[in-house]
């Protein structure tokens, strides 16, 4: 049903918006996700959105534990119309119940954190799996909970005296790299399925045509109108 609903909706896209649609779908991918856990500054958790739009990242998943998920539109560029993002509030502990549904969904934890067991970034392997990559809040970093429930830990080679990149820059640095790796595998089924696509395109047109939810309305009443003829 999805499906009959996209080509309905596609009928409103301007087909060159409709062609960049399709080119970029092709290259979106949820083998990796991102988890940000209770990032403090704005701009930070706006600019890895952006990172993950530009480097094909459809799903982020935001932890709000003492800290409240703000999207600085500035930074972001309007990219948070075009991945789809996951919040988690409410719960006794937001960050075990982030992870839990991740692992249920076959995902690898892997910590961007310093740790006796790390990996460095270029030794990665994307092989194995899956992957939820956690980045923690700026000055304390990850949790506790997200310490003791990750699979790995993974780091980015230092060269200098300070001890570690920016939030925003190690995403960048660690998504592009891991995304290159991706594209450039030729074992690795890191794309979307055929589901997915319609999803996501769904997602992106009711995000960006105006009075999306009425011409929706519309199709469903369409589709009623047959189903009781029919019957």
């Amino acid at each position: 049903m999805n499906k009959e609903l996209l080509e309905y909706l596609s009928d409103v896209v301007n087909p060159a918006r409709l062609a960049l649609y399709n080119k970029i779908i092709e290259n979106r991918t949820n083998y990796i996700t991102v988890v940000l856990e209770d990032i403090y500054q704005a701009q930070n958790a706006s600019a890895v959105l952006r990172t993950c739009d530009c480097t094909g990242i459809q799903n982020v998943h935001v932890i709000e534990n003492r800290n409240k998920f703000q999207d600085d539109t500035e930074v972001s560029m309007g990219s948070s119309k075009w991945i789809t993002i996951n919040k988690y509030q409410g719960f006794e502990n937001n960050s075990l119940e982030a992870i839990r549904l991740l692992k249920k969904k076959g995902y690898r934890i892997v910590a961007t954190s310093p740790h006796s067991n790390d990996v460095e970034l270029p030794d990665f392997d994307m092989s194995k799996g899956k992957v939820a990559l956690v980045f923690g809040s700026e000055l304390p970093g990850i949790s506790e909970t997200i310490e003791n429930e990750a699979d790995e830990f993974l780091k980015i080679p230092m060269f200098g005296f300070t001890e570690s990149f920016n939030i925003s820059v190690s995403a960048a640095i660690i998504l592009y790299h891991l995304t290159d790796k991706l594209r450039n595998s030729n074992s690795i089924k890191w794309q979307l399925t055929d589901d997915e696509k319609v999803e996501i395109k769904l997602h992106w047109i009711k995000n960006t045509v105006k009075k999306s939810t009425l011409i929706e309305q519309r199709f469903w009443d369409e589709k009623g109108t047959i189903n009781q003829k029919q019957t």
